[in-house]
């Protein structure tokens, strides 16, 4: 099974692009899902179909499913709800604002992807294409499965005996309800899930796509993207540039625009050199629907194969020598003065701007010390040697 995320800055076009390579993979004869992890849900939008929080075959083999957050948040974490409603209730809330506060803040897009899980685990599917929210919220929820991750191994198990032991006094002090089993079975069935989505996510049948359009500022934030994308082990195997000007026949407003673009697009081929760089051109009309999309996306990858499977070696890697273990990281676009690395145990701490990123490190590295660390050629290498840590 083929797992194709697309993500890019709001605006850039990405449910369009995302929605005609799911388009041509059903073409083709795949058995296709487009989901959406976006709160605006503008899939349906783009097929010019209603869909809902089921699949909805839209085209033979192609199937839409707009993520229904609160219903799948009453099916899947009816225990934390239950608990967080008993919580507002003693403190005096509203019982109607409390419905809503009783929503985790970024359920949407979760349960988003624990419905990929769900789907990449039933084999009902031969490829998965996923509309990801804009940049900046899709690389905090890729970030989730492993911050979570530390949460349930350093956190949680202190904090379940602690509430076992004292939850009745703790309870009669606070009189606030103490969370019993059922909440902590729910948030340990959360992580397991989450691990499994992470998992799918970073394997070799996985990719993301970064969506943009020949414009400075959104440039910008493609680049920081796709360094964030591999500080945090997602392939990047590709960059779609949408809307290109024509240059045929073009006025002198038209010329500007076509002037100004062609320079971006120089440096977007900088930018991602050694990545496919697919281009679509600005069309005459808005592209909606099955058949005006599986077009817009064949003109797109022309004699690609849009689900193609990444070769190589992902953004994380680990090479042995002699001496001890090198330790890989790609960081396209970073400087070595803005990494900051730090040992903690068996975890190694890579931050890069305002995003980090815990590393749990193998047995085999675990008991060895760090000889050096450097940034070059677009990645973090890490020297591990034999001795205490």
């Amino acid at each position: 099974m083929r797992i194709l995320l697309f993500t890019g800055k709001g605006g850039v076009g990405k449910s369009t692009v995302a929605a005609g390579t799911a388009a041509l993979s059903a073409a083709a004869g795949q058995r296709t899902l487009v989901l959406s992890t976006d709160a605006a849900h503008s899939l349906a939008d783009a097929f010019g179909a209603s869909a809902g929080p089921e699949p909805t075959e839209v085209a033979p083999r192609l199937f839409v499913q707009q993520v229904d957050a609160q219903l799948r948040f009453e099916q899947s974490w009816a225990e934390i709800s239950s608990y967080l409603l008993q919580v507002l209730d003693v403190a005096g809330v509203d019982p109607v604002a409390a419905e809503e506060l009783a929503v985790i803040p970024g359920a949407e897009e979760v349960l988003a992807l624990l419905e990929l899980r769900a789907h990449a685990i039933s084999d009902e599917w031969d490829v998965i294409v996923v509309d990801c929210a804009p940049t900046a919220e899709t690389l905090r929820l890729l970030a989730l499965p492993e911050a979570l991750g530390w949460y349930m191994e350093r956190i949680f198990p202190v904090e379940r005996r602690i509430v076992k032991a004292l939850g009745p006094v703790l309870s009669r002090a606070a009189k606030m309800p103490m969370p019993e089993d059922a909440v902590f079975g729910a948030i340990e069935r959360l992580h397991a899930e989450m691990d499994e989505v992470h998992d799918l996510l970073t394997g070799p049948r996985a990719s993301v796509r970064v969506v943009l359009t020949p414009e400075a500022v959104v440039l910008a934030e493609a680049r920081r993207s796709y360094t964030m994308l591999s500080l945090f082990g997602y392939r990047v195997d590709g960059v779609v540039v949408n809307r290109i000007f024509p240059t045929q026949e073009a006025d002198e407003w038209r010329a500007g625009w076509v002037r100004a673009q062609t320079a971006v697009l120089q440096q977007v081929e900088e930018s991602f050199a050694g990545l496919p760089l697919w281009r679509s051109v600005y069309r005459a009309a808005e592209p909606v629907g099955v058949e005006t999309l599986r077009e817009l996306a064949g003109e797109m990858y022309a004699d690609a194969d849009p689900l193609a499977v990444p070769t190589g070696d992902g953004p994380f890697r680990i090479t042995r020598n002699p001496e001890g273990a090198v330790l890989h990281l790609a960081l396209p676009h970073v400087a070595r003065d803005e990494v900051d690395l730090a040992r903690r145990g068996d975890e190694l701490v890579v931050s890069v701007a305002s995003y980090r990123r815990l590393l749990t490190l193998p047995p085999g590295l675990s008991r060895h010390r760090i000889a050096g660390a450097r940034v070059a050629s677009g990645e973090l290498r890490v020297r591990f040697e034999e001795g205490v840590s």
